[in-house]
């Protein structure tokens, strides 16, 4: 993660902590141990991989001389990197000033209070820290202002498009799992696809037409990480709120990772938790296709197998997002999925109504048809809303039968 900023490692190490300590974490040998090393490197920087109270931060600085922030901090500096869009940078401000809020411990101790009113009548003033805790409050405060415009605009595209209802894909995974890849490889899109943590941070969404003929709406999100703090997970809603109005959610694995299972759990978590359900087998869950990608990566001996395991279940393909191999069978199992929810529908129509006709070649999968003297008699897979619709338009006198 240090690396995805262009910071240059010059040591890691793994400390075990018996006995969290409350002023510093650490215990004090490890405290002077490090404080020798980090001498020796001339590090202008030290990263925790576990979250610091205010305190330890403030006490290890001031022991090692040197600036120190948390897996927190550091995934908020990964993010401030990436973020490109107005909506992006509005939401790691948003999670940046929650994260800082609570850093205000007596930065400014050496101020005196400001004396409120006039003479030896008033009253004690504001603090500097209540002070500049008041002013991110009030930015916070717009911040989350701003981005419910966000969130009611992406509600109002979302209605849009069901209106003229295509179903939504959403991409989801661990991060650098290959989401973006594989979003550019299916639409001819030029998402920025790197190899490094949260490549992506704003939404994109791109048409892709299946081999059944049906429009889909293809979306890549931001990526997941282990123990993602919730004030972040809050922050990103407006974003993720995308995948929870999903028709099929294809998540991305990297099967080359040495710890893909654990990353699955992980993903897993969070969608649970987004969704707000038990398990990801509750109802309301859009149904989940689980992708394992980069089987490129893979050993020749270990290829066959991922690949036997994955044919023998229904929820899952093997690909390679980079070369392209394995793609046209994603798509295929897409159409399976959505197709599954289909309902094939008898309809007779006026020879006469050729908009309907259009209509139903365009937006279902005609299976048979039988012009009559007057009619054409049509058996068509629909999708529910379509189906709907065409309901719809026999109640609107559009002349079928």
């Amino acid at each position: 993660m240090a690396e995805a900023i262009g910071v240059e490692v010059v040591e890691a190490r793994v400390v075990a902590v018996s006995r969290p300590r409350p002023a510093t974490l650490f215990g004090s040998g490890i405290v002077s141990e490090f404080a020798d090393r980090i001498g020796q490197f001339d590090a202008e920087l030290v990263i925790v991989g576990v979250p610091l109270t205010p305190i330890q931060q403030r006490n290890l600085e001031r022991a090692w001389n040197a600036k120190v922030i948390d897996r927190t901090g550091l995934i908020l500096e990964i993010f401030g990197d990436r973020a490109r869009t107005r909506e992006g940078l509005l939401q790691v401000d948003l999670a940046a000033l929650s994260y800082q809020r609570s850093r205000l411990v007596r930065s400014w101790t050496h101020l005196e209070r400001q004396r409120g009113g006039a003479g030896f009548l008033g009253g004690p003033g504001e603090s500097q820290l209540e002070i500049d805790r008041r002013l991110i409050d009030q930015r916070i405060a717009k911040l989350k202002r701003q981005l419910e415009k966000v969130r009611r605009t992406r509600g109002l595209h979302r209605a849009a498009r069901q209106r003229v209802p295509y179903p939504v894909v959403s991409l989801v995974g661990y991060t650098n799992a290959g989401k973006s890849t594989l979003f550019n490889q299916l639409t001819d899109a030029d998402v920025l696809a790197e190899d490094m943590l949260f490549a992506t941070l704003d939404p994109t969404m791109r048409a892709l037409v299946l081999p059944s003929r049906q429009k889909v709406i293809l979306s890549d999100t931001v990526g997941f990480i282990q123990d993602l703090p919730p004030h972040l997970v809050a922050a990103f809603r407006a974003t993720l709120e995308e995948v929870v109005a999903s028709d099929l959610v294809l998540h991305v694995r990297d099967i080359a990772h040495p710890e893909t299972v654990a990353q699955r759990s992980d993903v897993n978590v969070i969608l649970t938790d987004l969704f707000g359900a038990a398990d990801l087998e509750s109802e309301g869950v859009p149904p989940i296709l689980e992708v394992l990608n980069k089987i490129d990566l893979l050993d020749d001996s270990e290829r066959p197998h991922v690949v036997n395991q994955a044919s023998g279940e229904s929820d899952a393909v093997t690909l390679s997002a980079l070369s392209g191999e394995g793609c046209d069978a994603l798509l295929r199992k897409i159409d399976d999925q959505l197709l599954a929810h289909h309902v094939v529908t008898d309809i007779d129509i006026p020879l006469s109504d050729g908009a309907t006709l259009a209509w139903l070649y365009r937006r279902g999968d005609v299976l048979e048809r039988d012009d009559r003297q007057m009619t054409a008699h049509v058996r068509v897979r629909l999708s529910p809303a379509d189906r709907s619709r065409l309901a719809q338009r026999q109640l609107d006198g559009s002349g079928t039968d």
